[in-house]
């Protein structure tokens, strides 16, 4: 529905050479190439295990700037506030953007406030634009997969969706839960040390991974193929959706990336993601191909064929 309501509502009418690439962030040419994004965060609740919303709003938008292959410099930061809003959360909150944007290595520059009557928000939304530099050499985007090029997926899949979905419902369980939310900038270039043509790069936040590499194959007009074997889902995660009737390839990740490489430089791409704190669980779950164009297809542990469409619906809503 959201493809839809980007297509129907805003291409037609605002469209032009940046926009129709439908990439997480735009690069432009200003003296040098500079990537340039701006995102909204309504996730409920504010505060979870493994982050908060101010924690997410650095951890997206550094990495909608690091999937083009950007150093991510500078960010905006604005808040609408409900009327009431505790004080002690807001310090908690900008306490977390502190500490997201050291770690980041990126500074907070401009910003705004905004305090509307109550109820006309929930607590808290945060707007977060950013800017990068990026590399001239460096080209990633998401219509760059080429037939024979490698699919490699940071770790595992789920976790933050379905702990968002836990404490939003007041589930509980015996296994822990915790958000990945994580900056990816530090990771993405460890990567281009060693391979400066990586072809697509994205984080598979709503929709998931399914979600993404439809995206890819749709952008790049390719086929998919990837193995269900190799794509790691956590005990917890695996059974809840089990018991729930969720499909983990469509839960939202918040520090998790998949990359489309050539086939030559995936090993060490692979060696070089795994001494990176958030790419040890780094692996190769398949490869495009030049047949079904435009579908992602996964083979099965059964050794059957299962085409992987795109979401349809939003199992989770407000995740982010």
């Amino acid at each position: 529905m959201y493809h839809d309501l980007i297509a129907k509502n805003f291409l037609n009418k605002l469209s032009n050479t940046w926009l129709e690439k439908l990439d997480d962030s735009a690069v432009l040419e200003v003296g040098g190439k500079i990537a340039f994004t701006t995102d909204s965060y309504v996730v409920s609740p504010i505060f979870f295990p493994g982050g908060d919303i101010g924690r997410l709003a650095v951890c997206g938008t550094v990495n909608d700037l690091a999937m083009s292959g950007a150093s991510p410099l500078y960010l905006s930061l604005s808040f609408i506030l409900e009327e009431g809003f505790s004080t002690t959360d807001l310090e908690r909150i900008v306490d977390s953007i502190k500490e997201g944007a050291k770690e980041a290595g990126v500074e907070i520059v401009t910003g705004d406030t905004k305090v509307v009557n109550k109820g006309s928000v929930d607590k808290i939304f945060i707007n977060t634009s950013g800017i990068g530099i990026v590399p001239e050499e460096v080209n990633i985007s998401g219509s760059n997969a080429q037939p024979g090029d490698v699919i490699i997926l940071s770790g595992s899949i789920g976790e933050h969706g379905i702990t968002i979905m836990s404490q939003r419902e007041g589930l509980k369980f015996s296994s822990p839960l915790e958000s990945d939310c994580a900056p990816l900038n530090s990771l993405v270039a460890n990567m281009l040390d060693v391979c400066n043509d990586i072809h697509c790069l994205r984080d598979p936040t709503r929709g998931g991974l399914a979600t993404t590499l439809n995206e890819f194959a749709a952008q790049s007009k390719v086929g998919i193929l990837i193995e269900e074997d190799t794509i790691k889902v956590t005990p917890p995660v695996q059974a809840i959706c089990e018991l729930l009737g969720l499909d983990p390839l469509y839960i939202a990740n918040e520090g998790k990336l998949v990359a489309i490489a050539p086939p030559s430089k995936v090993k060490r791409l692979i060696e070089q993601m795994r001494q990176n704190k958030y790419g040890v669980g780094a692996v190769v779950i398949g490869r495009v191909v030049a047949e079904h164009l435009g579908t992602v297809v996964m083979k099965t542990g059964l050794g059957t064929s299962r085409i992987i469409r795109m979401l349809t619906g939003d199992l989770l809503p407000r995740i982010c």
